[in-house]
C-alpha cells in the first residue's frame, strides 16, 4: 500500500513539473499544442483522482482512529437514556401513588365515622377475579367476615373468609354478592345490585327490580343505600350505562359500570366499625 502511494506521488510530481515546463514554453503562444493539452488533461484527471482518493483515505482513517471514541460516546448516551427512562418510570409511579393516597385520605375524611385498614392484594382466590381476592390482613388486624371493602374510587365488595394474617374478599362483580343500592339523582332505594358480565365478558353489575316508572337513566350515579345493615350508606358503586325494561315483571333493570376496575386492583381499604364488637352498619 505504501509502495503504491509513493509511486502515485512520484507520478504526480513528474507530471506536475512537466506541465509547468509546458506552460512556461507556451506562455507566449495564444494556443497550447495538442501534446500540452493532452498532458494537462491527463494531469487534471490524475490530480482529481488523487484528491478524491486522498479524501476517502482520510475519512476512513479518521473513522478508524475515532471508532473507539464514538463507541464510548454511544455507550454513555445509551446509559444516560436508560437512566432517564428509569427516572421517568419512577416519577410516574410516585405520581400515581400520591394520587391514590390523596384519594384514600379524602375518602376517609368523608366517612370519618369508621376506621379503616389498608391492605395489599396478594393473590386471587381460585385463579379468577370472580372467585375473589386474597388480601394481606386478617383477624389479628381486627378484620372479620362480612366487613365491607372499598377503594377511594368506590365499593369493591365484602370479606367472605378470614385467617390470622390474610382474608378473602368477594367483589360486587360476583353475582353471589348482593348490594342494596340507590339512584343518587332520584333517591330511589328499591334496587338490588349483583355482578354481571356482558357479551364481551366485561366485569359489570346490574341493578334489578326497579319500578317500571323509575326515572333512572344513562349517566346516573349509583350508591349504596344502607338498607340491610351491611353496607354503609352513600358509598359510590358506579354509573348507569344502559337501562333495560322487563315487560314480563313490569320492572326496569340497569347495567352499571363500577368505578373500581377489578382487573387492576392492587390495594383496598377494609371498613372497620369503631365498635368492633358489632359489624352492623
Amino acid at each position: 500500500m505504501a509502495f503504491l502511494k509513493n509511486k502515485l506521488a512520484v507520478t504526480i510530481i513528474v507530471l506536475s513539473v512537466s506541465f509547468l515546463i509546458l506552460i512556461g514554453i507556451s506562455v507566449k503562444r495564444e494556443k497550447a499544442s495538442i501534446i500540452e493539452n493532452g498532458a494537462g488533461a491527463t494531469l487534471n484527471a490524475v490530480q482529481g483522482f488523487s484528491y478524491k482518493a486522498g479524501n476517502v483515505i482520510k475519512e476512513n482513517l479518521s473513522f478508524i482512529f475515532n471508532f473507539s471514541k464514538v463507541k464510548k460516546e454511544n455507550e454513555e448516551l445509551r446509559a444516560k437514556n436508560s437512566e432517564l427512562e428509569q427516572k421517568a418510570l419512577e416519577s410516574d409511579s410516585l405520581a400515581k401513588e400520591n394520587t391514590e393516597l390523596r384519594e384514600a385520605l379524602n375518602f376517609k375524611n368523608q366517612h370519618s365515622e369508621y376506621n379503616y385498614v389498608g391492605c395489599d392484594i396478594i393473590g386471587k382466590s381460585g385463579g379468577n377475579y370472580l372467585d375473589g381476592y386474597i388480601i394481606d390482613k386478617g383477624t389479628k388486624d381486627n378484620i372479620k367476615k362480612g366487613m365491607v371493602v372499598v377503594t377511594a374510587r368506590g365499593l369493591v365488595g365484602q370479606v367472605t373468609s378470614t385467617a390470622s394474617n390474610w382474608s378473602v374478599v368477594q367483589s360486587i362483580s360476583n353475582e353471589n354478592i348482593a348490594v342494596s343500592a340507590m339512584v343518587e339523582s332520584t333517591n330511589e332505594t328499591s334496587g338490588i345490585l349483583k355482578g354481571y358480565k356482558d357479551a364481551d365478558s366485561k366485569l359489570l353489575a346490574k341493578l334489578y327490580n326497579l319500578p317500571e316508572d323509575s326515572a333512572i337513566k344513562k349517566g346516573d350515579v349509583i350508591l349504596t343505600s344502607g338498607y340491610g345493615n351491611l353496607y354503609p350508606k352513600g358509598i359510590r358503586i358506579g354509573q348507569v350505562v344502559d337501562v333495560e325494561e322487563d315487560k314480563g315483571k313490569i320492572m326496569k333493570n340497569a347495567v352499571i359500570e363500577p368505578y373500581v376496575d377489578f382487573n387492576k386492583l392492587e390495594e383496598v381499604l377494609v371498613i372497620i366499625p369503631k365498635d368492633i364488637r358489632d359489624i352492623k352498619y
